[in-house]
């Protein structure tokens, strides 16, 4: 217990000492390149100073397989997405991606932070997911997450982005949280701020990819906005739910060549026919991947 005790002291003593000093722990005022340069604030690394919470994956939720369930049959669909999404068969992989539905319930968030995961345990991309669904967030409660600062903040009282960003155990996954629910998310996500924050982290970071969990299509007039900032679109469709033209009418909104996949939720095989209209599909248990066949 003495050691205990000699140990805590002598970090207590150490703050102090910093305080007195005039540096506090986190300070971004200044750092130093790896060759010793002063560089200034306007050319730190975004990421170089992130909220600091604990975010524990035993505080995730279940339903986040990828980590979960790291050998089901569904973790590895999303690995399969991941392929297609990182080695596209023609141009460079998309850097900004919009996760996305027709209709409510149909899983949007759950495949955007598994998807997140997924990319973010590869060898060499890091994954930033934004909960840009202002009006009904998920994203934050998936990770065992407060959602009471956010994308909200950022765009509304000038709030310094590093400090929403939120560090997970997973090394190379980040979260921005969508924060409290505001009254007016179309005129949030129209602003210029929304594009300049996603162009700011796509054109920094060659290796991290932007992941945005959007508002249902048919339920909020922002989705469209959003998608006109990525480089792609996910769809997601609740098999048995999603109504036919719904999601032809979202399909033609957001552009087929911008769709690089429709994820197929809880559907039964015996229902579905491997081939429709130039698109193959893959599945495993009840989860599934669509994506463009190669031409």
């Amino acid at each position: 217990m003495g050691k205990v005790l000699k140990a805590l002291e002598h970090a207590l003593q150490n703050k102090e000492s910093t305080r007195r000093d005039g540096v506090l722990p986190g300070d971004v005022r200044q750092k130093t390149s790896r060759k010793g340069e002063a560089v200034g604030v306007s050319e730190r690394a975004l990421f170089d100073n992130l909220a600091s919470d604990d975010i524990r994956i035993q505080d995730w939720n279940e339903k986040l397989i990828a980590v979960n369930e790291p050998s089901s049959p569904m973790a590895e669909n999303f690995r399969r997405l991941r392929t297609k999404i990182l080695h596209p068969p023609h141009g460079s992989p998309p850097k900004s991606i919009l996760i996305t539905s027709a209709a409510p319930n149909e899983g949007k968030s759950f495949v955007c932070a598994n998807l997140g995961i997924t990319i973010a345990q590869g060898v060499e991309q890091h994954a930033l997911i934004v909960d840009g669904d202002l009006r009904r967030p998920t994203i934050a409660k998936l990770f065992g997450l407060k959602n009471d600062r956010g994308l909200v903040n950022f765009l509304y009282d000038k709030s310094i982005l590093s400090s929403l960003i939120k560090k997970t155990s997973l090394e190379k996954l980040s979260i921005i949280p969508s924060g409290l629910p505001p009254i007016n998310p179309s005129e949030l996500i129209a602003s210029e701020k929304m594009s300049s924050l996603v162009n700011e982290v796509v054109s920094r970071y060659p290796d991290r990819f932007i992941l945005i969990d959007a508002p249902p299509f048919h339920a909020a007039a922002e989705t469209a906005i959003l998608a006109k900032l990525v480089d792609a679109v996910v769809l997601v469709v609740r098999w048995g739910v999603a109504a036919r033209y719904a999601v032809k009418e979202t399909m033609e909104s957001l552009g087929k060549d911008k769709i690089v996949g429709i994820v197929f939720n809880a559907f039964e095989k015996s229902d579905f026919e491997n081939k429709i209209s130039g698109y193959y599909y893959s599945h495993y248990e009840k989860y599934g991947y669509f994506g463009k066949e190669n031409k």
